[in-house]
């Protein structure tokens, strides 16, 4: 099935979920963290929209543990980077619909928290398309060593996920049912 097809299905399952009480336990990005053995403590969030797992609970928790939290902010050419926000500081809303932080100070983070439109077993991830999320794995990776949760729904899940040359395989997704290593 091409990408942009399988895309919107699992959309439309993904808008029709009852998100009530479906949460990302953060005790398991918190073993997954100390798993990895990371000790820098940036975070790179997002602000949901499109019925994407809410992240900003564990954000918030991430910001109590002393954290640095992290948001995007979609540039030019496909491009995004990440800056420095906390929960006091505004945020602007993008040409897409999407809350930012103002643009102050850009920060790369150590580790990612990725939303997925859908997954596989072998860690491959299905976005909107743009890879915005691709071209700034690879283009941090080069400066440092990154941690790349995706966070999904487990009924997101799919068999196979097609992929192509420039695709990042993330290295966790972690869902409200399960954690896939």
């Amino acid at each position: 099935m091409l990408k942009s097809k399988l895309r919107k299905k699992i959309l439309k399952v993904r808008e029709k979920i009852n998100k009530k009480n479906i949460q990302i336990d953060f005790n398991q990005l918190i073993k997954i963290i100390k798993i990895e053995k990371i000790t820098k403590k940036i975070i790179g969030g997002y602000y949901p929209v499109n019925f994407e797992i809410d992240d900003l609970t564990i954000l918030r928790k991430f910001e109590k543990n002393r954290f640095l939290i992290s948001l995007p902010v979609i540039k030019k050419n496909f491009q995004m980077d990440f800056y420095k926000w906390t929960f006091s500081d505004p945020l602007k809303i993008n040409k897409y619909g999407i809350p930012e932080p103002e643009i102050k100070n850009i920060i790369y983070p150590d580790i990612l928290l990725i939303p997925l439109v859908g997954f596989d077993k072998n860690l491959n991830r299905l976005g909107y398309g743009g890879g915005y999320y691709d071209r700034l794995i690879k283009k941090l990776s080069k400066k440092k060593n990154i941690l790349k949760i995706g966070l999904a729904f487990s009924t997101q899940e799919i068999d196979k996920v097609p992929i192509n040359a420039y695709d990042q395989k993330l290295d966790y997704i972690v869902t409200n049912k399960n954690t896939i290593i």
